[in-house]
């Protein structure tokens, strides 16, 4: 079985650990902090034996060097920014795949947040981690790529099975919940999950992790194929399009 202990870094990341309880393994994906990060490992009584880095943003990777310094762990990171990843040991691209103690762990490439981004799944825990590449609600802001680039990332991760659970690197649902109702207002699905978002701030609760199954069914960047957000953006039949016009829309809202 795998754990995730999940906790708020810096401004609006999470960190998270995951420790696989029959080898003891346990990694840190991303860095946003390097002492936090220690000291969390520390109260669960976990060593981090290795870094998986989704990207090189500095809220991802920046407490890479803290923790290999202080453990000694093997840093894993996006062949395509490996230049960029501190105290990188292994290059991934996709395809390839890692070990969670038995688990074996399957890298997707994501690029267009930036142009190397990868994510981690573990199908037998049907759990992924997706960095900037994917939010509950929305996804990230196409910096490096371009929207082809981001739709054919998001559509790889729209083929995971419906059951999985989708850690997210950011609390950003309740701004994306606000502008997804603005393009999707009719989007019954939608409305009820924001409605459950907002809720859930107004307690103090996280909206992370979330169900890719509610993704499908609300984040209005999944659904850049579907009939009817084309016609609403003005694009039918072209989904890459659509996304683009739903991207530069958030942008600007």
């Amino acid at each position: 079985m795998i754990d995730v202990h999940q906790f708020p870094c810096l401004n609006d990341n999470y960190g998270f650990l995951a420790h696989d309880r029959e080898s003891g393994m346990t990694v840190a994906i991303d860095t946003p902090d390097g002492d936090k990060y220690l000291e969390e490992a520390a109260a669960l009584g976990w060593t981090i034996d290795a870094i998986w880095n989704t990207h090189w943003h500095p809220d991802h990777a920046g407490g890479n060097l803290k923790i290999k310094d202080e453990t000694g762990c093997r840093i894993i990171g996006p062949a395509g920014e490996a230049q960029k990843i501190p105290g990188i040991d292994e290059q991934l691209r996709g395809g390839d795949t890692v070990k969670l103690g038995h688990y074996t762990v399957h890298v997707i490439d994501v690029p267009g947040h930036t142009l190397g981004h990868i994510a981690y799944h573990i199908p037998e825990a049907k759990l992924a981690f997706v960095g900037d590449a994917l939010f509950a609600l929305g996804c990230g802001k196409v910096f490096e790529g371009d929207p082809k680039m981001m739709w054919s990332s998001l559509a790889r991760l729209k083929q995971l099975p419906p059951e999985t659970t989708i850690y997210c690197a950011h609390e950003y649902t309740a701004a994306n919940a606000k502008f997804a109702l603005s393009v999707d207002p009719e989007n019954a699905a939608l409305t009820a999950y924001a409605e459950e978002v907002k809720h859930k701030r107004q307690q103090g609760d996280w909206t992370v992790p979330t169900q890719l199954s509610r993704e499908l069914e609300a984040n209005p960047f999944l659904r850049a194929d579907d009939p009817a957000m084309q016609a609403a953006m003005g694009h039918p039949g072209d989904p890459v399009s659509t996304f683009a016009e739903i991207r530069q829309r958030k942008d600007n809202f």
